[in-house]
């Protein structure tokens, strides 16, 4: 009896080290052994077997985080306070150096994200931060990545979310917008002036050399006028008379100043 009861604690103890040295690592996983402190390699994924209590295992998983960095007060290059927060994409590359050259790659991560989107951002000005977003996001992902390449992490992508402005500012750059809007309208308007103006000169000049156009022109007029039912009579005068009377005004006003002196 004592020794079926022997080899049943035999039998449990083979299972239980079974038990404790096999391992099952997803395919996003990755499993670095340790043996005795020191590191050997980084095993997965599916089954393999360890050496129970003489190894032991850390699972790393190898699937792109999405972290989002929290809104942080930058101080612009033209001393414009603003709270500006990101969004960082990141994977482990190398399961071994993640485990052994910093203690949470996850945290080490955040914080440089945070301290070099700070830097970063207080190097530039509130224009450029607006206008050259994608230029600023590709230098934040090159910085973060140089500094955690060495712990196998690589850094895919860091995108600038969300810009808060100061509401005295927000309240500048829309009266600047308005004032814009205005000059680009005035200049439009002006623009459109100067083209009606030089029109009218040309159609000017065309009448002037062809003087039937022009009573053509007059008669167009005075139909339309017609057309509108208006009580109003219009009678054309030539503008030939206008242009005679034009030229006997001065003669006329040279004979009356010389009717006194005679007298």
């Amino acid at each position: 009896m004592n020794q079926l009861i022997g080899w049943g604690i035999a039998v449990l103890a083979v299972l239980a080290l079974v038990f404790a040295a096999v391992r099952i690592v997803p395919e996003y996983e990755r499993g670095v052994i340790f043996r005795l402190g020191r590191v050997i390699e980084a095993k997965g994924p599916g089954l393999f077997f360890i050496i129970p209590i003489v190894d032991r295992m850390v699972k790393v998983s190898l699937r792109t985080i999405t972290m989002d960095i929290p809104p942080q007060d930058v101080i612009t290059k033209d001393n414009v306070t603003v709270s500006v927060n990101a969004v960082a994409y990141f994977h482990v590359v190398d399961p071994v150096r993640s485990v052994i050259s910093i203690e949470d790659h996850v945290v080490g991560t955040s914080q440089m994200a945070q301290t070099t989107l700070r830097s970063i951002l207080g190097q530039i000005d509130l224009d450029e931060l607006l206008v050259n977003r994608e230029e600023i996001n590709q230098r934040l992902q090159q910085i973060i990545d140089e500094v955690t390449n060495p712990w196998g992490v690589k850094v895919d992508h860091v995108e600038v979310k969300h810009v808060e402005l100061p509401q005295a500012m927000r309240r500048a750059m829309a009266r600047q917008a308005e004032a814009e809007r205005e000059r680009r309208a005035k200049v439009i308007h002006a623009k459109g002036e100067r083209e009606a103006a030089e029109t009218l000169g040309e159609a000017a000049g065309v009448l002037e050399e062809h003087p039937a156009a022009m009573q053509l022109r007059v008669l167009s007029t005075m139909a339309d006028i017609t057309d509108e039912r208006s009580s109003t009579l219009i009678f054309p005068l030539p503008v030939e008379i206008m242009r005679l009377v034009d030229t006997l005004r001065p003669l006329a006003q040279r004979a009356v100043g010389e009717a006194p002196q005679r007298a």
